[in-house]
Order: C-alpha cells, then structure tokens, then sequence
C-alpha cells in the first residue's frame, strides 16, 4: 500500500514529521542531547530543548566538527559535511512506525579513528535492514578533540557520553518509532566497536542493549599520556593553555586544522599520540577488555570479528606497502616494539608465511596484537549462556592492492554494497549474494541473538565471508595467537625472575633500538593517518 503522508511520530521533547521512502519511514536529524557547543562546550551532554509543534525531519542533522580525509583516503571513504551547531541527533528507519510493531532494534555507532566520520555517510543507510523488519538507528557523536581530548578542567570522554545519551534516548523513545526497548543490538566497526566495548563495561550503560556487534575493533582504554600528549601538541601551536577553557576559546576551523597537524604522523599500525577512551573513574571505571573478561556484562550476546587484511587501508594508499618492504629488518623492529614482543613473535610469523613481504608481515602481526588476540579473550571468557559468535571477512576488494581491508564489509553489512560510496572502496560489481547472506546474519543475530552458525567454544569456530558461500573454518588464526600465548608467558615468567629494574635483556623500552625503529619508520611518512 502507498503511504501518501508523511510519518509523524512523538519523541519525549516533541512530535516529528519524517518522509516515506519506498515504503520505508525515515527521520533523519533527530536531536538526542543539546548543541554541545558555548557553555556545553567540553561538557557532558544535556538534553534537548522541548519545542512546540512538529518538527521536520526530513533531511540528516548537522555532523560533528572534523577534518576531512586526506586526498588519497577521501577517493576511498566517504564522510559528508552538514554544518551546524545541532551536530548530536540520530536517523531512524522503520518499516511499521507505532507502538504495536515491537521490532528489533539496531543502533548503529560509526567508526572513523574517534575523529572523522558521521551517520550521513551513504554506506550507512539504514533502509535494508528496515526492509527486513528491523528498525535502524545511527548516530552522531562528538569527535577528535571535541569529543575524546583530557583536560584539567573538563570531564573526559564527551564522546563517549553522547553515545550513551542516544542510547537513553532509545530505551525511552523508540517504541514510538515500532522498536521493542528490550531487544536493542548496538553495533559500530573500528572506533564504534571499540566505543561498545566501553559500553558493554559500563555500568550505567547496563540494560541499555540486549546484544552487541564489534566489528574490526576491541574492548579497549588508551593511555591517559597518550591522549595528553595530544591536546598538549595542539596547545603548543595554538599558543594557548591546554585546557578545555583556552580550546573552547579558539576558532573552530583553526583546532580542526591544527588536529589534523598533529595526528599526521600517527598511525593505527604504528601506533603515537591519538585520542581514545581513556578510563576516567564514573563512566569507564576500569579497562573495558579486563571487565569483560572477569565477567561485566554476562547477559550480552556477542557478534565479534574482523576483516583478513585490516591493515592494508592504512599501508596501501600512498605506496606505503612498498615503503614498508623497503625498511625490511627497521619495520619489523618497529612492530616489535608497538607489540611489545621478543623476536620469537616474528620469527613465528616468517615461518607460518614464508612467501609474506615484510608489510605483510608487519600488518598481520600488528592487526594480530591489536584486535585478534583481545577479541579472541574476549570471546574464549563470555558465559555459555551468552554466547559468542565469531566471523571473518575475506572478500578482496575489486580495488587494486586493498585486498580483505578495514572497513570493507560495510557496504555488506548494510546491503548497500551497490552504493558509490560502497564502491570507492570496494570497487565495482561487489558480489551481491556476499551483502545478501552477511546482511542477513546481521538481522538474525539482532532478531534472535543467533546469526546462523556455530558458537564460540573450544574449537574456535569462525565464519569466512568471502569468495563462494559463508563456511566455518575452525582455528584459523590458532597458529598466529599460540605465538602470543607463549610470548606472554615469556614476559610473566622474565618479570617474576628479572628485577623491576632491570627489564629483560631484549625487551623493547623507550632506549632500545626497536623503538627507534618507530621512530624512523614514522619520519619516513610510513604511518601517516587518513
């Protein structure tokens, strides 16, 4: 049946009017929490301001400050521009707006390093999985200084309070949209997933969501000298204090441009000063992975995984693979000291894949260290009555070199792989069939908490979405994580029988030559952000 009225449904400060398309009821630019901007500036979020009549909807809300991708990076992800100071709202999708439908629910939290992206990036449209009975919601949050900088005079993790201010708004509005409040899957990759890992420790965010998706990112806190040493660099060019008063006083433009700066030469491969979620005492009392595997949340189904080659988004674009190959034995150093491991870890690597180039090499470990070996913790320490499931993406992208990378599924996730967005980075003629069968198992895990294949136990089940129909493969990565097993055990029993302050002989510290292999590889360029 043809709807000829626009939607209007009623939200806790007001009605909304959105737009049927193709049979799909979307309300793009709902306001969940004030402008963060005067004197909410740095602050934690407030609500909105009620108003009166019906608010229109039609069109997505402004987006986050943020800088812009670098040419190379922006040919392959898109990220959207809306101005304005009402940057935190959310979009919904829903095929049966009203009370009655109780559909699941997914809310989407966006990726993007913490310090880029928005819900107005086309990949994320939300009306496949509303087709499908689902009712989607993505969100904005604050980013990049605004979002995630450490300062003296300011609560730390705004960014991280908005998601969980949408979240709240959820619980208490979405019936209204034809979602059911208690089967609420948030999901998010890269940065969001690392951001629902923060939640799923969160006590506040408890019953919030029933099950959650990580997609290419762990449970995780950054060091709070890390995410200082950030907002220092950048008050060092301002020539201003680092507080959150003297940063609220600058030109926003002028801290966009002086971020950028800053974070060129840091890498998610390589590691160096970024912003993070740092564990601040009330909202992350502790470290997101090591609550979870003691037990935090036990109630929360797990849909957790990765892509085979995350690491060839950062070291691809610009020649980079090349210029790790030809740093050879400086790069492996390097990896070394960011994954804080003895030669026996990369001797293991070079022998599980003896045809691997040194970027390879670098890339599997480093990926491996940061995001295989949590995720695997996380899901071998999840209760048998909250299970975990365990997936792989391995499609090569169509684009020359990407192969398998981060962020490539997507456009499969979202069955929007047809999308031009989607095909900056996947190419053309993504396969079809692949977005059917992922997208479908998104919607299943949301719908009854099982996407379609085998739990995670003691055989390691992990299902391949790649070339050919999805299969489980058993143990994929054991080889890879019994090299980090046993390099832990190397350390703890190096730390019960070397004085604290003599470290090991060979282990990486800030005066050993791997570091400086960091350090040399980074002024190469090899490890510049988007």
């Amino acid at each position: 049946m043809v709807k000829t009225s626009d939607p209007v449904v009623t939200t806790p400060y007001g009605a909304v009017r959105g737009r049927y398309e193709n049979g799909i009821a979307v309300f793009r630019g709902i306001p969940y929490a004030a402008p963060p901007f005067g004197l909410r500036r740095f602050r934690p979020p407030e609500p909105p301001e009620p108003w009166d009549g019906v608010r229109d909807v039609g069109a997505f809300g402004s987006t986050p400050p943020k800088p812009p991708y670098s040419e190379v990076f922006a040919r392959l992800l898109a990220d959207p521009v809306v101005p304005g100071d009402d940057c935190l709202n959310l979009n919904v999708w829903t095929p049966e707006p009203g009370p009655g439908a109780r559909l699941p629910v997914m809310v989407w939290i966006h990726g993007g390093a913490l310090t880029r992206g928005s819900s107005a990036v086309p990949v994320y449209d939300g009306r496949g999985f509303a087709r499908d009975g689902v009712v989607l919601v993505s969100i904005n949050y604050r980013l990049g200084v605004e979002g995630y900088g450490l300062f003296p005079d300011a609560p730390p993790n705004p960014g991280l309070r908005d998601q969980l201010a949408a979240l709240e708004w959820v619980r208490e509005s979405i019936a209204e949209f034809g979602g059911d409040p208690d089967r609420v899957t948030v999901f998010g990759e890269s940065a969001g997933a690392i951001s629902i890992g923060a939640l799923l420790a969160a006590p506040r965010a408890e019953g919030l969501f029933r099950r959650a998706v990580l997609q290419s990112g762990p449970p995780e806190a950054s060091d709070r000298d890390k995410v200082r040493r950030m907002v220092r660099r950048m008050a060092t060019r301002l020539k201003v204090p680092a507080t959150a008063e003297a940063f609220a006083s600058v030109d926003r433009a002028l801290l966009l441009r002086t971020q950028a700066d800053v974070s060129r030469l840091s890498s998610p491969v390589l590691g160096g000063p970024a912003f993070g979620i740092v564990v601040d005492g009330d909202l992350v009392p502790r470290d997101p992975l090591e609550a979870l595997v003691e037990g935090a949340a036990p109630g929360v189904e797990l849909l957790l995984g990765w892509t085979s080659e995350e690491y060839r988004l950062w070291l691809v674009p610009g020649g980079l693979m090349e210029r790790v190959d030809r740093l050879g034995p400086v790069a492996l150093a390097g990896a070394m000291a960011r994954c804080h491991c003895g030669h026996a870890v990369p001797r293991g690597y070079r022998a599980i894949h003896p045809a691997a180039g040194t970027a390879d090499l670098v890339g599997q470990l480093v990926t491996d260290h940061l995001l295989r070996v949590p995720l695997h913790r996380l899901a071998d320490a999840r209760p048998p009555r909250s299970p975990s499931y365990v997936y792989e993406f391995a499609w090569p992208s169509n684009v020359p070199g990407l192969g398998a990378c981060h962020a490539l599924e997507l456009g499969f996730v979202f069955d929007t792989v047809e999308a031009p967005a989607s095909a900056q980075l996947a190419g053309a003629g993504g396969p079809q069939e692949l977005a059917d069968a992922m997208h479908a198992a998104w919607v299943r895990f949301a719908a009854e908490g099982d996407p379609g294949w085998q739990a995670w136990d003691t055989s390691h089940p992990v299902r391949i979405f790649g070339a050919g129909e999805p299969h489980t493969v058993y143990g994929p990565r054991d080889r890879e994580l019994a090299l980090w097993d046993a390099e832990s055990r190397r350390q703890v029993s190096s730390a019960v029988s070397t004085p604290a302050s003599r470290p090991p002989a060979g282990s990486p510290t800030r005066s050993t030559a791997p570091l400086s292999a960091v350090h040399r590889f980074r002024r190469s360029g090899g490890a510049r952000r988007p």
